[in-house]
């Protein structure tokens, strides 16, 4: 009779233990590692170097994931800063084209489907470096060699984490090598501001633009398709940023997309820094875009 009663408080007992082993081992509120982290990270490199855009010349690979790696793992992942990315720099490193970099805030795919690969204009995620590690998450853990595939930590929890650190140091250095007519894409429909502070562009590649390397800075600002007019060129988050850019001493040009056209005509959609894109929206925004490319 007591082993009838033995084995069910057993099976509620060994759910109960699964359970807190569960909870204890998702430590961080962020999302796990990607999985086939290495694959990616070294197939996106010979993607790079090969198809996407070969004149960077030859890049071991092998070495890049290493220095990619070693620069997060046997370390609190909370203890990450940008300089421990400074050999993964160096073996990605390559020139940007002048007249061709492209930041932006808030429509990341946007920007990445209009750049075109780097063939129109060079964002930062058109970079070698920057290529090998977009829409990825990664982590390690202190003391021991292996990735985190169960959690990692969010900015919120600290932000000296694997992931901000490298964009961090990734924009840093995207800055300073940008030259000739900067492009900067906003979006005047953003609910926390076309130009957000804080941000990367604000706080980590504004302060690390070389003016004497630039002749212009052109600004667009463009709204999502029915999305409110938040934000316009010397209004608001806007003008703040034509403010401060002028005060530096920069030739600062802004232009908005065309308010009298229809809402289906006008704007990309609204993207964090890892948002959702739709391909018609780009065509319809195309025209605005290519009409200003084509002037600068």
């Amino acid at each position: 009779m007591m082993m009838n009663h033995f084995f069910p408080l057993l099976f509620v007992s060994v759910l109960c233990m699964n359970s807190f082993t569960g909870v204890q081992g998702k430590k961080w509120k962020g999302e796990g590692t990607t999985q086939n982290l290495e694959s990616i990270v070294i197939g996106r490199c010979y993607d790079y170097i090969r198809i996407v855009n070969p004149s960077v010349g030859e890049k071991n690979c092998s070495q890049i994931w290493e220095a990619f790696k070693n620069a997060f793992i046997n370390k609190d992942p909370c203890s990450i800063l940008p300089e421990d990315y400074e050999l993964f720099i160096n073996l990605t490193f390559h020139t940007i084209p002048p007249n061709k970099s492209l930041f932006w805030e808030n429509n990341q795919l946007l920007v990445n489907s209009f750049a075109d690969r780097g063939r129109r204009y060079m964002s930062l995620g058109d970079t070698l470096f920057g290529f090998v590690g977009d829409f990825l998450n990664w982590c390690g853990q202190a003391d021991s060699p292996g990735l985190d595939y169960e959690s990692c930590p969010t900015t919120t929890e600290c932000e000296n984490n694997a992931v901000e650190s490298f964009w961090r140091m990734l924009s840093i250095i995207y800055a300073k090598h940008s030259s000739g007519v900067i492009h900067v894409l906003l979006n005047g429909s953003a609910a926390g501001g076309a130009y957000p502070q804080p941000g990367f562009f604000a706080d980590y590649e504004i302060p690390n633009l070389q003016k004497d390397k630039i002749s212009q800075i052109v600004i667009w600002v463009v709204d999502d398709i029915e999305g409110p007019d938040i934000d316009s060129c010397g209004a608001h988050s806007v003008k703040t940023l034509e403010t401060r850019l002028t005060a530096l001493g920069y030739d600062v040009t802004c232009t908005d997309n065309d308010k009298s056209a229809p809402a289906a005509q006008r704007g990309p959609i609204s993207s964090d820094r890892g948002g959702s894109w739709n391909k018609l929206m780009f065509v319809s925004f195309a025209g605005f875009l290519f009409r200003f490319a084509l002037v600068y």
